[in-house]
């Protein structure tokens, strides 16, 4: 039995639900809200490229090296994708990762809600001794909105892969341990009652 298994997480504002080929149109609407594949310091997929993109996760997941969501707002419409990413069962280690969103609900509480629940899970059902994040050292929005979580900075993976455009990449790695989940998870609950979600 493959670990993580596909699960669907609800919050009051957001769920998350397994990625689906059929997912395709309404995340292409999705991602062209903001042209998100123009930032040359990650790597979002195109409106064409979209389906090539979730069989790829999807691969990935068959694989058990992934595990990909379907990001919905309150209605129920496909607003951006994340996955557990780099996942070593054996030691029960998932990353946070390949997350997009529209930029209609960008700051909006969202984000915030999707990594509480995914958190969540990681630590609370799936027994998880922790969660990594990594993103590029030059991305600071991302690398801003980890901080915020509360993860701490491991280190800095130097030459570690290269961005689309080809240059090389820094990787910040940061993490948030079980034994430091529980503050972090009444932390994350009070940033979501101060934003209304």
């Amino acid at each position: 039995m493959s670990w993580p298994e596909p699960v669907t997480l609800t919050g009051r504002h957001a769920s998350l639900v397994p990625l689906r080929p059929e997912h395709g149109e309404a995340l292409s609407v999705a991602v062209a809200d903001g042209g998100l594949w123009e930032l040359w310091y990650t790597s979002v997929p195109t409106v064409a490229g979209m389906p090539a993109e979730i069989d790829r996760r999807l691969t990935l997941q068959s694989r058990g090296s992934m595990l990909p969501f379907t990001v919905l707002d309150s209605d129920g419409t496909p607003v951006g994708m994340t996955t557990y990413m780099n996942i070593d069962s054996g030691n029960r280690r998932v990353e946070i990762g390949s997350t997009w969103y529209a930029r209609r609900v960008q700051r909006t509480g969202l984000n915030t809600e999707c990594k509480r629940m995914l958190m969540q899970h990681a630590f609370e059902t799936l027994d998880c001794i922790a969660v990594e994040y990594r993103t590029s050292f030059l991305n600071q929005p991302s690398r801003r909105a980890i901080e915020r979580l509360g993860a701490k900075l491991d280190g800095v993976l130097r030459n570690h892969q290269r961005h689309s455009d080809g240059t090389l990449r820094d990787t910040c790695v940061y993490s948030i341990t079980q034994t430091e989940w529980p503050a972090i998870k009444t932390h994350l609950q009070h940033k979501l009652a101060e934003t209304g979600l």
